[in-house]
């Protein structure tokens, strides 16, 4: 049974981990270390720390691998394969190439588009109609590897970040167990990616959450389903931030960028950039929970059509 050095953080990565557990050796598994949650500040360890200490693996957790004692103790392990998913670190020189058959990564993108930490964001606030995982061997440059194998879904307008991470966290599980043993027994090929083609995901950050009125509405329609139910996109009503879970698009129903146009029993209708409006349908207020619009209208006293959102 082939020996695997498991490297992975969040929830996107226990499902490949679970299965590698089931169809390898998996003799240590390296994530993030644990960090404080919630108000309370709850020191919370890793969704793949919660799995690997359930099945009694070895848990190294540095909090930069380059040049520390975990390294040190990944390099005196005899390993055939290293597997990466979401792990969050750039991977030393000396460790890419100390297994017998190299690094290779999960990535939830279609390769070369969408380098980088928030893929699945990304590609749905870009209006793709689909999108996939990639699994590919690691190198120094970020997400720039020869490319092992592909696989595509679509995107529907119903998705979110939500619903995408676990098609693709459950396709990567799929096509990772599909690829190895051509991996492992070295009669796999692989294809450098096309640089023309490259394009980037950055972490999304505070200000990107924010949405601009002034864009069409099919764009903020993708904006608040690229960044729904984390980080959440947010505007303002009357100097209070507002979050916007879900939308829907309101064809045909235009008025000025960022006003109420209306309101319906379920949502509140906001006009944009474009001859289409936004009818917001789950919310969440300053100081409150999150909450179906249905309900924030039965309890709001004051007239809502005319103003305005920041």
């Amino acid at each position: 049974m082939s020996k695997i050095i498991f490297m992975g953080t969040p929830d996107f990565s226990t499902s490949i981990l679970e299965m590698l557990i089931e169809t390898h050796d998996v003799i240590a598994v390296v994530t993030q270390p644990d960090r404080p949650v919630g108000r309370k500040r709850i020191l919370t360890p890793p969704p793949v720390k919660k799995v690997a200490v359930a099945h009694d693996l070895l848990v190294l957790q540095p909090e930069k691998l380059a040049h520390s004692e975990e390294l040190e103790t990944l390099l005196n392990m005899e390993c055939d394969l290293i597997v990466t998913a979401a792990f969050g670190q750039l991977l030393p020189k000396e460790l890419l190439t100390h297994p017998k058959y190299g690094a290779v990564n999960v990535h939830a993108s279609l390769l070369p588009k969408y380098r980088g930490g928030a893929p699945i964001h990304q590609a749905i606030i870009d209006g793709e109609k689909e999108t996939g995982v990639t699994i590919m061997y690691m190198v120094q440059q970020l997400d720039a590897g020869n490319i092992i194998s592909q696989r595509a879904i679509p995107i529907e307008d119903e998705d979110n970040v939500g619903t995408m991470h676990d098609k693709l966290s459950a396709l990567g599980t799929t096509l990772l167990q599909e690829t190895l043993p051509s991996i492992l027994n070295g009669t796999n090929s692989s294809v450098p990616q096309e640089a023309s083609k490259v394009s980037f995901a950055s972490n999304i950050q505070r200000e990107d959450e924010w949405i601009d009125w002034q864009q069409e509405a099919r764009q903020i329609f993708n904006h608040i389903r690229g960044l729904s139910p984390w980080p959440v996109a947010s505007t303002s009503l009357e100097g209070k931030t507002m979050k916007l879970y879900t939308a829907e698009l309101v064809p045909n129903v235009s008025g000025e960028p960022g006003k109420i146009l209306q309101t319906t029993k379920k949502a509140i209708v906001v006009g944009t950039g474009s001859d289409d409006s936004i009818a917001l349908t789950e919310i969440q207020l300053a100081g409150k929970k999150r909450m179906p619009t249905a309900n924030f209208l039965s309890g709001y006293q004051d007239e809502l059509v005319g103003k305005e959102l920041g």
